[in-house]
């Protein structure tokens, strides 16, 4: 059944997208009330998200003991399915003294780890009651944390690439040309503004060219991302000039000229560089 529900997976967005469906498949595996991926962070465990059935045995963003303690001990037990079948029986929790309230119930939970090792966190399921587990179970999470680790792969690498997908090209002196181009999604946007906000700073950039010319898509609320590049940049003193607006932008974001009035516009990259005082001369 597992593997049908991996088969027919849609393309995730993101991690939260991934583990969201992860909680959803364990819903109808497990036969358990709450199940949950917590991260850690340093030496602490923090629920970040969450799936209930019955009742809200676990709330997201909880940092209270028992699940983050249960996250931690599945942390400590290695790459293979920590299984607890009574939590008031088994010899760590009651050691922890962390049973009271649960003493019947039942725990399962495995880690989450990067390509390179490390430990991002744990996928876990929970109840309060007793319950049956099945034989397969274990595998059923081992299978799910290694899927939750590819996805952090993918999202890792996407923004690699993304951060390499907008470069900031000097020409002359304090002047740069910001060449935008492809499908403009928002987690790109965000990527693009946060490394050219850095860059402006970094390289003491004073005037930008924002070349919009090479954008295949483009939506509402990319167009929102990057009239907020282009005010950020304005505020923060860097003269901005915009080229390329494509007939398609102007009826996928109707305000998009509207919003950019008192930023230079122009047809292309040659008339706003002659506008800001450069000659072109021919061998």
């Amino acid at each position: 059944m597992v593997r049908g529900n991996l088969e027919n997976a849609q393309n995730f967005s993101d991690f939260d997208e991934a583990a969201s469906y992860a909680l959803q498949i364990l819903s109808k595996q497990a036969g358990m009330n709450s199940f949950y991926v917590a991260k850690q962070e340093g030496e602490a465990q923090h629920v970040v998200k969450v799936h209930n059935l019955k009742h809200h045995l676990i709330e997201e963003g909880q940092v209270s003991v028992l699940p983050c303690t249960l996250s931690a001990l599945c942390v400590e037990h290695g790459a293979q399915a920590l299984v607890i079948e009574h939590i008031g029986e088994h010899a760590l929790t009651r050691a922890l003294g962390i049973a009271d309230g649960v003493e019947t119930g039942c725990f399962i939970g495995a880690p989450i780890f990067y390509e390179d090792g490390s430990v991002y966190g744990t996928i876990c399921g929970i109840d309060d009651g007793p319950c049956e587990l099945p034989a397969d179970l274990p595998f059923i999470f081992e299978t799910l944390a290694t899927l939750l680790t590819y996805v952090l792969e993918l999202e890792q690498a996407y923004e690699e690439i993304e951060s390499l997908a907008a470069p900031l090209v000097p020409i002359v002196g304090k002047v740069a040309i910001l060449p935008i181009i492809g499908e403009v999604r928002a987690l790109r946007a965000k990527t693009i503004i946060d490394q050219v906000m850095h860059d402006c700073a970094e390289k003491g950039i004073e005037v930008l060219i924002v070349d919009v010319s090479g954008v295949s898509q483009i939506n509402s609320e990319v167009g929102e991302h990057l009239l907020k590049l282009v005010k950020v940049l304005e505020l923060i003193g860097v003269k901005t000039a915009v080229t390329g607006i494509q007939p398609y932008m102007a009826l996928k974001v109707p305000h998009f000229a509207q919003a950019l009035k008192g930023t230079m516009i122009e047809a292309n990259l040659e008339t706003a560089l002659k506008r800001l005082g450069f000659s072109f001369q021919q061998n």
